[in-house]
């Protein structure tokens, strides 16, 4: 088993335990929190039985039988995180968003590839079936003529951000929080990953009292099609993730970080329908893809997952701007 330590006690933490559990390739052995969140990392730990638990990271740096630290917090401080156990000589597994500038992300991966470390980012959608299915069925299409997807999802934080001025992570902006970087890059991930970087980008937005883009339409012009990616936060619709051509179409109508199942249909033939997902659960695909390639020694897996890391970056800086 790959040993992990976990920074971070929020909601993701549960999910990620589990997904790791049942990956059958990390085994979970410390929690690290900040000391306002001891309590919260000791009930973490108690909860499912993990050995260890701390707020000194010193305590996972020095640790020789820590193999990958997994960097689960406010997305504004994935670098100095990662950029800390990577000096620190361990492999690292960062959440989505990578970092917040291309910038950050090229010291990530430079630092990473000196020390022929492993670094990986958690995009879940990248590593399903039916992500290689959609990919492998591109070409059946024809000319690719327009991309849209979709993820809109009611915050549960939304109502108290609104009425009471609450502010959590997701709604900070210092925290480069909003809807841009929480959903909308899972829709920008399938896009770049598919497609690579667009000629041209631009970004709308409906933005809170505090400058935050509670929902946005971004706008990625190739040669020869568009792709609109729409995220929301301050409401909600079905989700959707679709590719057209002028042989035929194909789509999923789950949320694009999950991508259940797949309906390709072909001008003139009958529908097909995918659904490859092994396990029930979005995140555990991804951390089996990340033990498999660290057990095989596969760096060049590695190489193509941060290519995509730093073009999805690449994106968002863009998006800074409102167009690039």
């Amino acid at each position: 088993m790959i040993n992990v330590a976990i920074l971070g006690t929020g909601k993701i933490i549960p999910e990620a335990i589990d997904a790791m559990r049942a990956s059958k390739k990390f085994h979970v052995a410390n929690i690290w929190a900040r000391p306002h969140s001891r309590d919260k990392a000791a009930a973490l730990a108690e909860r499912f039985g993990v050995e260890k638990f701390t707020c000194d990271l010193d305590d996972i740096a020095g640790d020789s039988t820590i193999d990958f630290v997994y960097v689960a917090l406010a997305n504004a401080v994935h670098h100095e995180y990662a950029q800390k156990f990577l000096a620190a000589g361990k492999n690292v597994i960062v959440e989505k968003p990578f970092t917040t500038s291309a910038a950050q992300a090229r010291e990530l991966i430079d630092l990473a590839r000196s020390k022929r470390l492993y670094l990986f980012e958690a995009v879940t959608n990248l590593h399903l079936p039916n992500f290689y299915a959609i990919r492998d069925a591109l070409p059946r299409l024809g000319e690719i003529k327009l991309v849209l997807c979709n993820y809109s999802q009611y915050s549960s934080r939304y109502d108290a951000y609104k009425k009471d001025h609450a502010v959590a992570p997701a709604f900070d902006p210092k925290l480069f929080g909003g809807a841009l970087t929480d959903l909308n890059v899972y829709n920008l991930n399938l896009v770049v990953a598919l497609f690579g970087l667009p000629k041209k980008i631009s970004y709308v937005a409906n933005r809170g009292w505090n400058g935050i883009d509670t929902s946005g339409i971004a706008t990625l012009e190739f040669d020869g099609f568009i792709a609109q990616c729409t995220a929301a936060k301050d409401s909600g619709s079905p989700s959707f993730f679709s590719v057209q051509g002028d042989g035929g179409y194909i789509r999923s109508t789950s949320p694009p970080n999950e991508l259940t199942s797949v309906e390709l249909v072909i001008r003139g033939a009958e529908p097909e329908i995918f659904a490859r997902n092994e396990f029930a659960h979005r995140m555990i695909h991804e951390f089996v893809d990340f033990g498999e390639i660290f057990e095989r020694g596969d760096y060049s897996a590695v190489e193509r997952g941060l290519k995509v890391s730093l073009d999805v970056m690449t994106v968002l800086d863009a998006t800074r701007d409102g167009s690039a």
